[in-house]
């Protein structure tokens, strides 16, 4: 482990985050499971898919 991150866990445990910023962070992680959990339930929707290139 590099030790800078040793570094910014000793500040963070000295001077936590605010529990604002942090239900923000888990907001953030909940969008991110609940989109995870739709495409694997239904599937990646056919019109985000990127069209391939046209071989020449």
């Amino acid at each position: 482990m590099n030790p800078r991150w040793l570094i910014k866990m000793s500040r963070w445990a000295r001077n936590p985050p605010s529990p604002r910023q942090v239900a923000f962070v888990l907001g953030i992680v909940a969008v991110c499971v609940a989109f995870g959990a739709y495409e694997y339930m239904f599937g990646w929707p056919e019109f985000l898919t990127v069209n391939g290139r046209a071989k020449p």
